[in-house]
């Protein structure tokens, strides 16, 4: 019979133990006991842990973070918990726009943040939490907590990132705000954002839709306030095209003719900015590439992990340094980017040039000089690029051109840029003659002739026409200063005119190979271009015609060598061709034309009548110039051939003695007209630089000798020895001079010295 084990002690009912204490366990009351006792037990054990896991379970749904936690895990089974939460937020939403002023929210704003995570889960509960977003931002954020509106601005940002929202609704949303609040801190934000979503959106592929609704937006706010001088609405429209434009997410013309209009505001914040990205930004763009190519020191950093402790921080370090060089590496390989100038884009050049010379410099407007200076800038590098004809810009520049002038050198700068092969000469015979009365006499200052001077080169280079005779050969008489930067100048235009027009120049300033050229050189006319020609081009020719006899005479040598071996004839294999390879690692496919070329080249045997001269015909010349001509239409010239015709023009003496090619294309610097600068005698601070700039990458002065070798220094008779003959031959000459008797006396003395020393020793 079946025994059940002995009564548990009940705190409950003590007395019903107490009382069956005493039974026999096989009785039928105990049995009945126990089983009631137990069923009692395990029902209370069961509801106490229901109860338990119910208040853990209020506990995390009543916790926002958790409760967001288990939504994103399982979705359907927390619907209803999500429906509560959200009439809450609508509650504290009700309540938060009654009085939105001075309620810092906070409820309300964990209510938002956790409505913006969970709102993908329930797309169709939630599609109007964007609205209720945008609208309470747009219509007051200037009254919201800035802890809130902060909040509020993070929200959209996430909902746009988890594609609730598309970009153009948050840049729609975002624009109008940023600008019209008045917080600095809600500007800044609302500008990094903008920026950042536009350059994501356009990481991978060129977002075009959504750039040209930009745009047009930005253009919008550009034109909305060009005629008001007290509106800054088109200044963030400039900051947010010139940012997206550094970062070469917009090139296009739709971009430029947004700068183009801010150029043309009354807002001189707006219209600074316009005309600073037309004159800087490509070189921004430059800077900013060439800081991010620079190299990264992978040796270093393998240094500094050999002998440093080992830890894993380092050697991130170091694997981060790895991928950012090859990184570096392949994109170092890539194609690169085909852009294009801003002042390249413009639309109508001639239009905005005029525009900006009549709006800004015509009129009496009250612009300052460094504003003026902008405007003169942009105005003639328009001009200069494009060639254009903006003739009342040349009369302005006349009042400005005197040594007197703040920032005189602006506008030489400016007088420069403006002047090209278009502009008529009686246009600007007037400049260069007030620059050179005005600067250029016995009276003034060297740096101011200097600056004058080189004014006028820089005029000339890009106008020849623009001096007469006569005037020139005055200026050339100033190579003789005493002065280095005048001497260059005066040499500088020198040079000029020896290349342009040498006939100008006198005598003798005009060189050999200047005064030899003058003969096949046409005058200078005005409106008449010279055809494209590379310069050059008949040495490249005398070059291959030299490489190709020599070439034939190898072939010759070769053939005379294996006369006695070769047995058949190799003119059959010579019908597909040879690949010859020369010492420039240059590959010719010779065909058979080529080869008829090669026979033409071969030298012959002399004979008398080749030794004699032969009378050349009238037509010969002419054949070949025609052929020396044709050199670059009947063949393209490999990047190779480039690299020859500068090393053979170098050799030549070609090249212009005024350095790099002077085009329209580039800016013209102001240390182009200033020349090289005299240091004073009081600056100190300036020379000790310029003698550690000197010598950083050398060795210290000094000898290692006595470094290496500290046991003993030199005699003086051991100097003497290594010293150079020329230092000692007075010495050696002296010697020889001697009379007898000083000889005699000179002798005693060694002699005496030497008892001296034996005693002593």
């Amino acid at each position: 019979m079946h025994c059940y084990p002995a009564f548990p002690v009940l705190s409950f009912n003590r007395q019903a133990s107490e009382k069956f204490s005493g039974l026999n366990s096989s009785s039928p009351l105990y049995i009945l006991l126990y089983t009631t006792i137990h069923t009692e037990l395990h029902h209370h054990h069961n509801s106490a842990a229901m109860a338990k896991r119910k208040r853990a379970g209020l506990v995390k749904l009543t916790n926002l973070p958790m409760l967001q936690n288990l939504i994103r895990r399982d979705p359907p089974s927390y619907h209803e918990e999500f429906i509560l939460q959200y009439r809450h937020y609508e509650s504290q939403r009700d309540i938060f726009m009654s009085q939105p002023e001075g309620n810092s929210g906070e409820t309300f704003a964990d209510l938002v943040g956790f409505m913006s995570q969970v709102t993908s889960c329930y797309p169709d509960l939630t599609e109007n939490f964007p609205n209720d977003l945008a609208g309470l931002l747009s219509k007051h954020h200037n009254v919201l907590h800035h802890e809130l509106r902060e909040k509020l601005v993070q929200s959209l940002v996430l909902l746009r990132n988890k594609d609730v929202i598309p970009s153009a609704t948050l840049l729609q949303t975002l624009f109008p705000i940023l600008t019209t609040t008045t917080s600095k801190a809600l500007r800044a934000q609302i500008y990094s954002t903008v920026t950042s979503d536009l350059r994501s959106s356009n990481a991978k592929i060129k977002n075009h839709k959504l750039n040209k609704a930009v745009q047009t937006v930005l253009f919008g706010l550009v034109e909305a306030g060009k005629d008001d001088a007290g509106s800054t609405a088109g200044l963030w429209a400039v900051k947010l095209t010139r940012e997206l434009w550094k970062r070469r997410v917009w090139g296009d013309a739709r971009a430029v003719e947004i700068m183009k209009e801010a150029s043309l505001c009354a807002n001189s914040k707006v219209m600074g900015g316009g005309i600073r990205f037309f004159l800087g930004v490509d070189q921004e763009m430059d800077e900013q590439e060439d800081s991010d190519d620079e190299g990264v020191d992978i040796g270093r950093a393998k240094h500094q992990v050999g002998i440093n402790k080992k830890t894993n921080k380092k050697k991130r370090q170091l694997e981060k340094a790895y991928a950012l060089l090859k990184k570096k590496e392949k994109n170092r390989n890539k194609p690169h980017p085909l852009d294009f100038s801003a002042l390249h884009l413009l639309h109508d050049p001639q239009g905005f040039a005029e525009a900006l010379f009549s709006k800004h410099l015509s009129r009496n407007n009250k612009l300052t000089m460094e504003q003026k200076l902008l405007v003169l800038q942009l105005t003639s590098r328009l001009v200069g690029l494009h060639k254009l004809s903006v003739l009342g810009l040349y009369s302005y520049l006349l009042k400005f051109l005197t040594p007197r002038q703040r920032d005189v050198t602006q506008f030489l700068v400016c007088c420069a840029q403006a002047s090209h092969d278009l502009v008529p000469p009686d246009v600007l015979e007037p400049i260069v003659k007030k620059i050179a009365d005005e600067f250029v006499s016995e009276g003034v200052a060297a740096e101011v002739a200097t600056a004058g001077l080189n004014g006028i080169r820089e005029i000339c280079a890009r106008a020849p026409l623009a001096m007469n005779a006569t005037l020139l050969q005055d200026l050339t008489e100033y190579k003789g200063s005493k002065d280095k930067g005048v001497m260059m100048a005066a040499r500088g235009l020198i040079g000029l005119y020896r290349e342009v027009a040498p006939e100008m120049l006198k005598k003798k300033d005009r060189g050999k190979a200047a005064t030899m050229d003058m003969k096949n050189r046409e005058d200078l006319r005005f409106g008449i271009e010279k055809e494209g020609v590379i310069e050059g081009l008949d040495l490249l020719e005398q070059w291959k015609a030299e490489q190709k006899r020599l070439k034939m005479a190898a072939k010759d040598d070769d053939d005379t060598n294996r006369a006695g071996w070769e047995i058949e004839d190799d003119s059959e294999d010579n019908e597909t061709g040879w690949i010859n390879v020369t010492s420039d690692n240059e590959i010719e496919i010779s065909d058979s034309e080529d080869e008829e070329e090669e026979e033409n080249y071969k030298p012959k045997k002399k004979t008398k009548v080749d030794d004699e001269e032969k009378e050349v015909l009238p037509g010969e010349t002419d054949m070949e110039e025609k052929k020396l001509s044709t050199l670059a239409t009947t063949k393209i010239l490999t990047p190779a051939d480039f690299a020859k015709l500068a090393e053979l023009k170098t050799a030549a003496g070609l090249e212009r003695l005024m350095g790099k090619k002077i085009t329209n294309e580039d800016a013209v610097e102001v240390d182009a007209i200033k020349g090289p600068q005299r240091r004073g005698k009081s600056d100190k601070e300036a020379r000790l630089a310029a003698v550690m700039e000197g010598r950083e990458g050398r060795e210290k002065f000094g000898s290692n000798k006595g470094k290496r070798d500290k046991a003993h220094s030199t005699t003086n008779k051991e100097k003497a020895r290594k010293k150079n003959f020329m230092m000692m031959k007075s010495k050696a000459k002296g010697k020889q001079k001697r009379s007898l008797v000083e000889k005699q006396r000179a002798l005693r003395a060694h002699v005496e010295k030497q008892k001296k020393s034996k005693r002593k020793g």
